[in-house]
């Protein structure tokens, strides 16, 4: 029997019981009972398939290789894997898999629905009749404008990308998108980021974290948008300066910004983006709807019962 350690937390426990499902007798999951590293480790020379945490509070780095010696595959649940040693494990030839695309429609309609909300401003009013106050003709002020009318620069093209692309297109958003590789097939128009910054009156930011994009986006960027620009980001915490941003939004360069992500999470109480009322925060939560959960959940079970039943895993990065 193989015995299947699952690092994610699911309260439900939706996560264990699409595994159980799949594997039947082919697999017992086990679970950490205090979630340490220490206890992590000790789980390691004895598991045959991890399943990876999704909070970063359990990486899988090269220590934690050196100690697998029977894993037959590290499976992601969902598309991040910044908490895993990629190289660490390909030295110890353990396959590492994830759930590609399993949460992209919920990532970009996130997206969307942040931008439409800082076009009107949304939070900002929610906050103000929530304090008392009738903010009818004070909201005009600020540049009220439709989603649809709106430019927007994407970058990063794959899922999320993609279906931001035509989430946005259906608005009437003229769109573009800049990446590593042109896309033959993509719906939107492609331009160079040194083009794509002063054409994006709304900027999504939606790649992989890795070296090359770790501060991709900084001051210098921050300051080709166009005046009154929005920001989006739904990547990583560190693609864009969080110090930038701030001084950005502060200036007017930049009117507003939706956060699904953040240098450091949870996001510090001493944060300056907690003091601004043109940032929408939100816990790192766009892919973590019930729709994303199932089909992570079901890409996750199907890959670990294929390893248990013999197989090549799929989705190996």
């Amino acid at each position: 029997m193989n015995r299947i350690v699952v690092l994610a937390t699911d309260e439900d426990d939706g996560l264990g019981a699409a595994i159980r499902a799949a594997v039947g007798g082919a697999g017992q999951v086990v679970r950490p009972t205090y979630r340490t590293v220490d206890e992590l480790r000790e789980l390691l020379p004895d598991a045959d398939i991890v399943v990876g945490d999704w909070s970063g509070a359990l990486p899988l780095g090269a220590t934690e290789a050196a100690l697998a010696g029977r894993l037959k595959l590290i499976q992601q649940p969902g598309a991040g894997v910044n908490f895993i040693d990629l190289a660490a494990w390909a030295a110890v030839g353990v396959p590492v898999a994830n759930t590609p695309g399993a949460n992209a429609a919920s990532v970009a309609e996130w997206a969307v629905v942040a931008a439409a909300s800082l076009s009107r401003s949304m939070p900002w009013a929610h906050a103000e009749v929530s304090a008392g106050r009738w903010p009818q003709e004070a909201i005009l002020a600020r540049g009220c404008r439709d989603l649809g009318e709106l430019r927007v620069g994407i970058v990063g093209f794959g899922a999320v990308g993609r279906r931001c692309a035509s989430l946005f297109g259906a608005f009437g958003c003229e769109v573009a998108y800049t990446a590593r590789t042109r896309h033959q097939d993509a719906t939107a128009r492609y331009l160079p980021m040194d083009d794509l910054l002063p054409f994006a009156e709304v900027l999504v930011v939606a790649v992989p974290l890795t070296t090359q994009t770790h501060g991709l986006l900084a001051a210098a960027e921050l300051s080709r948008l166009p005046a009154g620009a929005l920001v989006v980001n739904v990547a990583r915490g560190h693609v864009v300066d969080e110090s930038a941003l701030v001084a950005a939004l502060r200036s007017g360069a930049v009117a507003a910004a939706a956060l699904d992500v953040f240098a450091g999470e949870p996001l510090r109480s001493d944060s300056p983006l907690r003091t601004l009322d043109t940032v929408l925060l939100s816990p790192h939560v766009a892919g973590g709807s019930g729709t994303a959960r199932r089909r992570i959940y079901a890409m996750t079970a199907e890959n670990v019962a294929r390893v248990c039943a013999g197989g090549r895993p799929r989705w190996t990065l």
